[in-house]
């Protein structure tokens, strides 16, 4: 283990915010850390200024000569028109084989290598920078938030990638499945200080929470000591036989010191609003269609919901997800067939868009005031307020000067105050932290109305989710188990399809009887062992021609002459043919490997 990356002593403000307050942590090449903190803490704010691009106002930053970083960029980094593997070639400066070699790691096929990197989903881009990123061979990955927005599928190759990658890795994420299934400590920020938890986020929440009570137990006891000595020296120091005792009390009542309870924050509440249970069905589709004028997303919809059901919408990207949630909110019109609502369903709504078409203008009360239900008090409006951190000034704020959490928050607020019995709920997670996704889940699954709802977060979606709905290849069903079995199924597929890539890369096309063959072609563990040796041998003789090539390429031109020029052209032509004769040897042996 070496230590790459440190921060030492560091101090960072804005404004009245103190982000680091004298703040120090270690970072390893071969650690998994996740990052964790409230909203606002200084997460992604630590993430520049590790990266170099936030400085500190006082402090250093310790980098290690050794230190390769490498970050998943949130910015398009595609130039116009350029292709995947051209994107690839372009930003590692690897040779097409070992492109390929990563760009299938991500399941990216072959035919999309062709493709314009603008042209694909936003879940397939990301596949294609974290290729990138390992194609030049980081010790260390910094990543924020790497699994917004993107579907399962993406996430399980996320974790894969990030479980077998062998440098080390701080990653920020709300997300308490990805961070316990990637992650082996845990670092949180908090009130400018950081503490690192020798154990995934699941160990470390338990501990903060034992260290709590047991904080408060001792805090407890020393209050009952304190006032017992404040007692004994009141009774005792005017009493000439008993004041040499008193004093002897009143230096023992100095020295009783409570004990800071670490992890003491403001949290938020979420309190849904108490509903009469319904029986019956709340949501009847039939033979409905849902989509675009261009293009129709699924249709023959037969679905039933009922009352108090909390349903899960699952399914990749691009899919219809959101198509679907839109279309029984009535934002959006159905293309064909029939949507129903019971009798007495009061439907509200949160969607990914929300937030950002707030009433720049309005106060937080304001807001807060124009949602709430009729017949709602003053004082509950503050208390709704409060319960999700809007206390004191902060009230008082512009929605425009809100952050992106601050005004998720203000719209489920604004939910809270009104008597809905359904929920239609499109990533509600989004922008929350670990603490306030985890409270969020524990007032639906307190709520007694109905929930339609969507989320990445599967932490999320298993603790709230009763039934399953998937939206796959045009069709719109639902699931026949739980959110579990459909997170395993899903897994069991992503397995398939990487098997299956191997075997379409690495067999070429046989005869009738090749299945019958490849059964026989075992080897056995002398054999397996040379055929490794061979193709690492292979890989080195590939990386010094390539760095002859560079040195060579690297020559400038007007330090030559015509004749020197001639035998360097030659020179780089039968370089090229050795590297293309030596990746088409290291492509024969890597398929022997796969086929045995």
């Amino acid at each position: 283990m070496a230590i790459v990356l440190q921060l030492q002593d560091a101090f960072k403000r804005y404004g009245d915010q103190e982000l680091l307050d004298g703040a120090s942590c270690a970072l390893p090449d071969d650690q998994k850390v996740g990052l964790i903190g409230r909203n606002g803490a200084g997460k992604s704010t630590l993430c520049r200024i590790f990266l170099g691009d936030e400085e500190l106002d006082a402090g250093e930053v310790v980098r290690s000569r050794k230190l390769r970083l490498g970050y998943l960029r949130q910015h398009d980094p595609f130039e116009e028109g350029e292709t995947v593997l051209g994107f690839l070639r372009r930003d590692s400066g690897q040779p097409e084989w070992r492109c390929g070699e990563i760009a299938w790691q991500f399941q990216l096929p072959d035919a999309m290598l062709d493709q314009p990197v603008r042209s694909l989903s936003g879940g397939w881009q990301t596949r294609v920078k974290l290729a990138a990123l390992l194609l030049h061979d980081p010790n260390l990955l910094i990543l924020d938030e790497p699994t917004n927005f993107l579907d399962l599928r993406t996430q399980m190759l996320l974790e894969e990638f990030l479980r077998n990658f062998r440098g080390g890795c701080l990653i920020v994420s709300h997300d308490r499945a990805f961070l316990k299934r990637t992650c082996n400590h845990t670092l949180e920020i908090s009130r400018g200080k950081m503490t690192m938890f020798p154990g995934d986020v699941d160990l470390y929440l338990e501990n903060l929470a034992e260290r709590r009570e047991h904080d408060q137990r001792v805090n407890a006891a020393t209050l009952t000591k304190r006032k017992q000595l404040e007692t004994f020296i009141n009774k005792n120091r005017a009493n000439a036989n008993t004041a040499s005792q008193a004093r002897s009390k009143a230096k023992q009542l100095e020295r009783l010191q409570l004990v800071e309870v670490q992890g003491e924050e403001a949290s938020i509440k979420f309190n849904f609003p108490v509903v009469d249970p319904r029986q019956g069905c709340a949501l009847r589709t039939e033979q409905l269609a849902i989509g675009y004028a261009e293009h129709k997303v699924a249709t023959k919809i037969q679905l039933e919901i009922d009352h108090g059901m909390r349903v899960g919408i699952v399914g990749d990207n691009g899919q219809g997800k959101t198509t679907f949630l839109r279309t029984i909110c009535d934002s959006l019109d159905p293309l064909d067939g029939k949507l129903k609502w019971g009798y007495g369903c009061q439907v509200g709504v949160y969607a990914q868009h929300v937030y950002t078409t707030l009433p720049e203008n309005q106060t937080v009360d304001d807001y807060l005031h124009y949602q709430s239900a009729p017949g709602t008090t003053i004082q509950q409006v503050k208390d709704v307020a409060g319960s999700l951190l809007f206390t004191g000034e902060l009230i008082q704020k512009k929605i425009k000067v809100l952050s992106g959490g601050e005004r998720a928050r203000l719209v489920l607020a604004g939910l809270l105050l009104q008597k809905h019995n359904v929920l239609i709920l499109d990533e509600p997670g989004n922008h929350l932290d670990v603490e306030s996704v985890e409270a969020l889940a524990d007032a639906l699954c307190r709520y007694r109305g109905t929930v339609i709802f969507t989320s990445h977060d599967r932490h999320f979606m298993h603790r709230v989710a009763t039934a399953v709905i998937e939206v796959r290849n045009g069709s719109v069903v639902s699931y026949p188990a739980n959110y579990d079995d459909y997170v395993y199924r899903t897994r069991k597929e992503l397995e398939a399809g990487l098997r299956a890539e191997h075997t379409t890369r690495g067999t070429p096309e046989l005869g009738a009887n090749a299945d019958s063959q490849s059964g026989s072609q075992k080897l056995g563990g002398r054999e397996e062992r040379e055929l490794q040796k061979r193709l690492k041998a292979t890989e080195r003789k590939i990386a010094k021609l390539d760095e002859e090539k560079k040195a060579i390429n690297s020559q400038p031109l007007d330090a030559v002459d015509a004749k020197v020029a001639q035998q360097q052209h030659q020179q780089l032509a039968t370089l090229a043919s050795e590297v293309e004769q030596l990746e088409e040897e290291w492509m024969e042996i890597y398929n022997e490997l796969e086929d045995a």
